[in-house]
């Protein structure tokens, strides 16, 4: 059984994201899509590094931090060293999380307090 391939628009649409994006993670070598003439077929190699590129992003990881554990998986896929390197990754940005969740709390309850001030003197 041939592995299942996706192409480009199939890849865009998959993850949602614009085609440019995908241009751009394969220009800086985030992935390597099997290339017939000028077609583009993205395997199910190609498919799991997307979820993780995405995820990476999603949590507010670096393109560079996640380009580090990609290629700490290609080098011991026994997956040990990534994890390690992903959990020290993790818990910075928790913190970093964190930090930014306690800036925006305190953002919205100062301009929840001079919203209500403005609207009692109406």
């Amino acid at each position: 059984m041939a592995e299942t391939r996706l192409t480009f628009k199939e890849m865009c649409g998959e993850f949602d994201v614009t085609p440019r994006t995908l241009r751009y993670y394969e220009y800086i070598e985030l992935l390597s899509p099997e290339r017939e003439g000028r077609s583009r077929f993205y395997t199910p190699r190609e498919v799991a590094r997307m979820k993780l590129i995405m995820r990476g992003r999603k949590f507010g990881f670096s393109l560079e931090d996640i380009r580090q554990w990609l290629d700490l998986y290609d080098k011991d896929p026994e997956n040990r060293v990534q994890m390690e390197t992903w959990v020290k990754h993790a818990d910075l940005q928790l913190d970093e999380l964190n930090s930014r969740k306690t800036q925006i709390e305190e953002a919205i309850d100062e301009l929840q307090g001079l919203r209500d001030q403005v609207a009692k003197n109406l």
